[in-house]
């Protein structure tokens, strides 16, 4: 039977990425927002989540400080790599949100599921990259690597999982070609980019769609997704050895400490109860990557959790930026 050997979960976040001479530019497009999503779970324009801003906040933007949560935030990287390297998986369960990358105006699965051989993915170049904020084309190479590459999938397993989840109530969306003009998203190139999953590990994709409404999950849903995804991979009968990753989040564009200290404790302590309320009014933008860590955590109920670091982020004095968390379960 197959068994699942490590759980990863990272932040991906450009700001992780670009540099950290490149925290000054992530915030400069943080002003121009008129839409951020607040504490409260209600959108607010970037001037008037300053004027309720904690003034604190001030003093988390020397570049003293920004050196030491950035070297901070790698030291939490290369613990992820080494404990990927260790386990040594034969394919790893990716669990991210596509981003209008793969999905767009056709339309975009609640759950989707890739049954196909392989998907490529490759960094913008030309007029599409030109357009690009310089800190995002800074950290390009974490999401895409530096020319298109190919990403075996592993089908029969992708089949299985969808089959096993169809037959507990979740209705999946399942595919198996990729549209030629259309790069898999970094949520699920970020595992190899940046956190050293092997070019020759194939991956099975578990899309989400976290960002696009009215079709997004509920928390509880995600964290059921995922325990029966475990129950799945448990019946595999090959006897393989299976990472499960994932990434994104935590809070942004807005750093929320409390929210992703509600979600780091949750980790630990392996129950879809001890995450507390996690309302859809906060599960939006990029909060919305939350889910993807509540999805892992499904699967990797029956596992240990460890928080490597949580670094608040901060980028602006409104309280802009990222809540840059790193764990992993064994």
């Amino acid at each position: 039977m197959a068994e699942i050997v490590v759980g990863i979960a990272a932040s991906h976040t450009p700001q992780l990425s670009s540099g950290v001479d490149m925290w000054d530019d992530h915030g400069e497009r943080d002003r121009t927002k008129n839409k951020l999503l607040g504490h409260d779970g209600e959108w607010v324009e970037y001037e008037d989540l300053l004027a309720s801003a904690d003034p604190a906040i001030a003093a988390q933007l020397t570049p003293q400080v920004w050196e030491e949560k950035y070297a901070r935030a790698q030291r939490g990287i290369d613990t992820l790599v080494a404990t990927l390297a260790e386990a040594q998986p034969d394919v790893a369960l990716v669990i991210g949100d596509d981003q209008w990358e793969l999905f767009r105006d056709e339309g975009v699965p609640t759950f989707g599921f890739f049954h196909g051989d392989q998907l490529w993915d490759e960094p913008r170049s030309g007029e599409d990259a030109a357009k690009m904020a310089e800190g995002v084309r800074r950290a390009q190479w974490a999401a895409h690597g530096e020319a298109r590459a190919t990403h075996s999938v592993d089908a029969a397993l992708s089949r299985h999982l969808t089959g096993v989840l169809c037959e507990n109530g979740f209705d999946i969306f399942c595919f198996s070609a990729q549209n030629d003009r259309r790069s898999l998203g970094h949520a699920f190139t970020f595992p190899r980019y940046r956190l050293g999953l092997p070019a020759t590990t194939p991956i099975v994709p578990v899309f989400i769609n976290t960002y696009f409404p009215p079709n997004n999950p509920t928390a509880e849903r995600c964290f059921r997704l995922g325990q029966v995804i475990r129950q799945a991979i448990e019946s595999w009968e090959p006897g393989l050895r299976v990472a499960v990753i994932t990434s994104g989040g935590l809070s942004h564009f807005v750093v929320d400490e409390e929210l992703d200290h509600q979600v780091l404790d949750g980790l630990l302590a392996s129950d879809f109860e001890s995450f507390g309320d996690l309302p859809r009014t906060k599960m939006r933008s990029g909060n919305s990557e939350i889910l993807n860590w509540v999805t892992a955590a499904g699967v990797l109920e029956k596992h240990s959790a460890t928080v490597v670091d949580y670094v608040p982020g901060y980028r602006t004095p409104a309280g802009t930026g990222t809540g840059m968390a790193f764990a992993y379960w064994k």
